[in-house]
This record gives C-alpha cells, structure tokens and sequence, in this order.
C-alpha cells in the first residue's frame, strides 16, 4: 500500500555554480500539517525553472523512498533528508513499474493524476552536490515524476 511519507515545499532562490548565477527552488524542505494543493503547485511551493517545471501538468513532483535508499547505497551517503531529490511528495510503495502515465491517486482528499516520468535536471546535482547526479536519477521506467492535481484539496502527510 502506497503512503505519502512527507509534503515538502522550498521558494526559488538565486545560487552560484560554477561561476554562473542559478535560480532554482530545488531545495524542498519538510512542513508540517495540511497544505493546499493548487492547479499550478503546493500552497509554499514555487519553481525556479518554468519551463521545464511546474505548470499544470507538472504541478507535484513525486519521488520514493525506496529511490533514497538506493541512491543513499550507490553513492555511499546516509544524509538525505525529505526534500532532497527536490520533490514535492515524498512517498513509500509506488514503485515505478507500478505507476502509468494516466494514473490517479488521492491523498488527503486531493486527486492526482500521474501526467509525465521523471526527467532529468541537473539541479538535483547542485542540490545533492554530486554533479553527475541528475543523469542518474531518472531512466526507463522512471514513471512516478510530475502530477497534475485534478481536484483541489489539502495534501496530509498519513
């Protein structure tokens, strides 16, 4: 059985990176609480990158704790907090060979609709630093990603 673990939320902020100025909201940090789930993001929430995040179709970003697991073993870290891969929802039993585009889920008594997989950004790998991070963090199957909301309602961690 699926289980929302954390709603994690994190504004646009400007940072710098080899030598260049990167405006990225990818650092999410855990809230308590109920939060709003919108047509466009999570009451809290922003995205640095409009075009290639958030929007209608992309307004949740979904990842699982059963990918921290695997990441924290491959890269040999135990400091991951809820938040870390820059998602919205941090959950537990949706595996990717599980979830197809087309696919709704309620939590709370907000409805989801899975609409795109996970797609790389290397803002992941700021945000981990680990630079090649990002080209490892989705691939085929990585289908759990982008959620658009289909029904307004606040988001409850269970």
């Amino acid at each position: 059985m699926a289980r929302l673990l954390s709603v994690n939320v994190g504004l646009p902020r400007d940072i710098e990176w080899q030598g260049k100025t990167v405006h990225t909201a990818v650092w999410k940090t855990p809230v308590q609480g109920r939060r709003m789930t919108r047509r466009l993001n999570v009451d809290g929430d922003g995205q640095g990158d409009l075009a290639g995040h958030g929007g209608e179709h992309r307004a949740v970003f979904v990842y699982q704790i059963e990918s921290y697991h695997y990441w924290q073993n491959q890269l040999g870290r135990n400091d991951f907090t809820y938040g870390q891969f820059g998602e919205n929802f941090t959950v537990e039993g949706l595996a990717d060979t599980e979830v197809c585009i087309g696919d709704h889920y309620r939590i709370g008594a907000a409805l989801f609709e899975v609409t795109q997989p996970r797609v790389t950004c290397y803002r992941v790998g700021i945000r981990m630093n680990e630079q090649h991070c990002s080209s490892h963090t989705a691939g085929p199957g990585s289908i759990s990603g982008s959620w658009r909301k289909a029904k307004s309602a606040p988001a409850t961690k269970s």
